[in-house]
């Protein structure tokens, strides 16, 4: 069953996913120089996602903090 447009949220695709598409390993070991042109797609080896991590933003101090130090 798929999901209805009015349900989908806008940034879902945007964050990283822990399972490539077979043609994303592909790709993705092409850029590493690990494919050989003429073999097969099947049973590809792991490929590492590696996921992007935001920190959190600092507090900023407010001027009374500033002022009594």
């Amino acid at each position: 069953m798929t999901v209805h447009k009015s349900l989908r949220r806008g940034g879902r695709l945007a964050r990283s996913r822990n399972v490539l598409t077979r043609a994303e390993r592909v790709a993705q070991m092409k850029s590493e120089d690990r494919w050989v042109e003429g073999r097969s797609p099947l049973g590809l080896p792991k490929v590492r996602v590696i996921k992007l991590v935001i920190g959190k933003k600092k507090k900023k101090k407010s001027a009374e903090e500033d002022e009594t130090k």
